[in-house]
């Protein structure tokens, strides 16, 4: 019975990977006016998470399933702790509007279960940490550099509106998509493969086709968030800030490293606007907010898990102390949270702010 309940969660999860991050990934694509309606859009984009997933999903699946904690702790019941845990992680931020990287939560509850095991393979954890961290400088410093090109290029008048730019949006939307399904289809499959459940082949196929359902049927609302209620760019610039990602979540899925797509996308953003703009959108509160994402995402799993593993697992006193220590700390960082989300919009309301 348990196991079909993780099975259940897992497949759940994999669909709002797809419809929260993969099918944000043809947004920059449909808002340009490249896809003019939002189902082709979505089949496109649940075309490629599945190529992805099929085709290079492996290697992160791989990671997540063994490469931060031995795999012969991982059963059914710490698979499902996992699951919850990255699933809760998601729901509570989205009861408090923090946008929350499914990589990072994911990793963050492996983490806690190992924490709460003492057994954690450190300098594994360090390198997946590192690249959290250069990957999105590497998207900000690529996409100023093309930026200011692109910047030159089009005041020369070199760059007109082409049907070919077109053609070459939605071939980067696809590809971005795709290195989305190498990266994330890990995220729900994963630990289910770590527990011997299911193989990395099978796991990476129903995981696949479960973030493309989501992406299709749940995807929609995100999709136009994405692409027609924040910031519109022009075709040549959706085609930098999706090729910016689809390259570098591409290349970190290679080697196995679990990367926050919506990071590398909002770095890639960031680096456009700075080219376009200068540093006064250092001012802006969005480099903050991704700085706060990338800390919040795996502590919020982090605790949930470890919390779980104590609770289901363990019954000790010492546990009991460890528990509500847990508790405290995660219940003070929501109210940390939500207390700066309030400053913000009251700064943001009196004129001060963004």
């Amino acid at each position: 019975m348990l196991e079909y309940i993780a099975i259940a969660i897992s497949l759940f999860f994999a669909m709002n990977i797809g419809a929260s991050g993969a099918a944000a990934s043809m947004g920059v694509a449909y808002g340009a006016g490249a896809v003019s309606k939002a189902r082709y859009a979505l089949l496109i984009c649940a075309l490629g998470v599945f190529a992805g997933a099929v085709l290079g999903g492996g290697e992160v699946v791989k990671t997540i399933s063994s490469g931060i904690v031995p795999q012969d702790i991982i059963n059914v019941k710490i698979v499902v702790i996992i699951l919850v845990s990255a699933t809760s992680s998601l729901f509570f931020a989205n009861l408090l509007g923090i946008p929350l990287s499914t990589s990072e939560v994911t990793v963050g509850a492996v983490v806690g279960v190992g924490i709460a095991y003492q057994v954690l393979f450190v300098k594994s954890l360090l390198v997946i940490m590192m690249f959290w961290v250069l990957v999105p400088i590497v998207a900000f410093g690529a996409a100023w550099l093309f930026g200011k090109l692109l910047c030159i290029v089009q005041q020369k008048g070199y760059l007109q509106d082409r049907p070919w730019l077109t053609v070459i949006l939605i071939l980067a939307g696809f590809l971005e998509a795709f290195s989305a399904g190498m990266n994330n289809v890990a995220n729900a499959v994963g630990p289910l493969v770590g527990a011997g459940m299911i193989s990395v082949t099978k796991g990476i196929w129903i995981g696949g086709a479960f973030v493309a359902i989501g992406a299709i049927f749940l995807g929609k609302r995100v999709l136009e968030t994405n692409g027609k209620k924040i910031t519109k760019f022009s075709k040549p610039e959706g085609i930098l800030i999706s090729g910016t990602g689809a390259v570098l979540v591409g290349i970190s899925s290679i080697f196995g490293l679990p990367v926050p797509l919506t990071q590398v996308t909002s770095a890639a953003i960031i680096g456009l606007g700075v080219a376009k703009n200068g540093k006064e959108l250092f001012q802006k509160n969005i480099v903050k907010k991704i700085v706060r994402i990338w800390v919040v995402s795996p502590i919020f799993s982090l605790a949930i898990s470890y919390f779980l593993v104590k609770l289901f697992l363990e019954s000790d006193l010492y546990s009991v102390i460890v528990l509500l220590s847990v508790m405290v700390g995660t219940l003070v960082a929501i109210s940390l949270m939500k207390a700066m989300r309030e400053e913000e919009q009251a700064i943001h309301e009196e004129g001060g702010g963004i």
